[in-house]
């Protein structure tokens, strides 16, 4: 089928300065705010599709943690997408009640939110592993690696973590923090890593 001129094809409505939008699933489209808060930078879009479109769109069953939620674009992403069990960490009140009232007004009842500091919450977990581990934290609060060994913690054995960061982590950051790079995308400044367990090479 011939395509229509670009100029025929309606163009998507982008999102307002102060909102994101979910880019798939059951609420794909829908709107999340994002308040002027220090060290608060959601994940873009395009890097939020990558990053989907490697785990593969639907995650159902899956059990995710978004440690530091902030917005929540990751963490409703997964939900989104069929996780089971999503766990939003914020510490900042004023996020919290935000996400709070995403979850209500989604009806988002595989989203549960704690008002907690990541590390410390990852820290004294002892509950079951997550299968997905988002790690987006502030890139000045110097919380790349100390979230990486925390995550080590709530991983799955075949679980997969996420980290968004300022800079390329290379195997040889990566394997000293307990995690092999499966794939790497750059966009603007941020660079998206998806990492697996490295003792599961050991094993293999």
């Amino acid at each position: 089928m011939a395509r229509a001129p670009a100029a025929a094809r309606p163009a998507a409505t982008p999102a307002r300065p102060g909102e994101v939008r979910l880019i798939g699933g059951q609420w794909k489209r829908s709107k999340l705010p994002v308040p002027v808060a220090p060290g608060l930078r959601p994940t873009p879009d395009r890097v939020r599709e990558t990053l989907f479109n490697w785990l593969g769109q639907d995650l159902s069953g899956w059990r995710c943690l978004d440690a530091f939620a902030g917005s929540g674009a990751l963490g409703f992403e997964a939900a989104s997408r069929g996780a089971s069990d999503v766990m939003l960490l914020e510490r900042d009140a004023a996020l919290v009640r935000g996400l709070c009232a995403v979850r209500a007004r989604l009806a988002a009842h595989a989203v549960r939110i704690e008002a907690a500091d990541a590390l410390a919450w990852m820290t004294r977990y002892a509950g079951a592993p997550f299968d997905l581990v988002l790690l987006d934290p502030p890139f000045d609060g110097g919380l790349f690696e100390p979230a990486l060994r925390a995550a080590q913690r709530v991983l799955a054995p075949t679980g997969r973590a996420y980290l968004e960061a300022d800079r390329a982590f290379e195997a040889e950051t990566l394997e000293p923090l307990g995690f092999a790079l499966d794939r790497h995308t750059r966009a603007g400044q941020v660079h998206a890593h998806l990492l697996r367990p490295a003792d599961r090479d050991a094993a293999a």
